[in-house]
């Protein structure tokens, strides 16, 4: 099974259309287009009775501290920790793609509905968590948001997509679940899984 990404190559830098934040000249940052990216796949296993998809940047900062503080820079080596940006479930096996735009077409403060979509079931992202308690933005975040890493970060963020093929026609997942439910619930029915990675920094001195 292959997955492609055709707006980037793999290993490549994300377009900033594809992201939630980009930069800005004051301020640092502003928001970005967040369109969500088209995906293609070939090659399913002919047993596949369902695809799930989870997008997770595997590079965010464990620990707070630093994130976007003037004057301050967040440690390359700082452990880090996972953030999922998507999380899309009940693919049906016969489609080939999820067309560009299909899962988000801007920034939504307070974010979008999980639930049944043409494409599957969305679930939650982390940016549910990142935006709780904020007056303007919190709200459930489902579906695709793009990249935006802290402005100050040492490390340039690498975001993995991964199609996975499955021998279940639903996960049986439903409300608030996310990219960690997602691969929790797929464990002993994983027939084969193809991943792509695009990178992206906020980071003026690493961009």
């Amino acid at each position: 099974m292959k997955l492609e990404i055709p707006s980037f190559p793999n290993a490549a830098p994300i377009p900033g259309k594809f992201a939630f934040c980009a930069p800005a000249d004051e301020g640092h940052v502003t928001f970005a287009p967040n369109i969500s990216p088209r995906l293609r796949w070939s090659g399913v296993p002919p047993d596949a009775r369902s695809l799930a998809v989870v997008m997770v940047d595997n590079d965010v900062p464990s620990v707070p501290d630093d994130v976007n503080q003037e004057g301050r820079t967040v440690p390359h080596d700082l452990e880090r920790a996972a953030f999922y940006h998507w999380a899309l479930v009940d693919i049906p096996p016969d489609l080939t793609e999820i067309p560009e735009g299909a899962d988000s077409e801007g920034v939504t403060p307070r974010g979008k509905a999980p639930g049944a979509t043409a494409y599957g079931v969305r679930g939650v992202n982390d940016y549910t968590g990142w935006f709780a308690g904020d007056e303007e933005m919190g709200g459930t975040y489902a579906g695709y948001d793009g990249p935006c890493p802290p402005w100050n970060d040492e490390r340039i963020h690498n975001y993995h997509f991964t199609l996975y093929a499955l021998d279940v026609p639903t996960l049986g997942l439903s409300g608030g679940f996310g990219g960690a439910e997602v691969l929790a619930a797929m464990r002993g029915h994983l027939l084969d899984a193809s991943t792509w990675t695009g990178t992206y920094t906020l980071n003026p001195s690493l961009r």
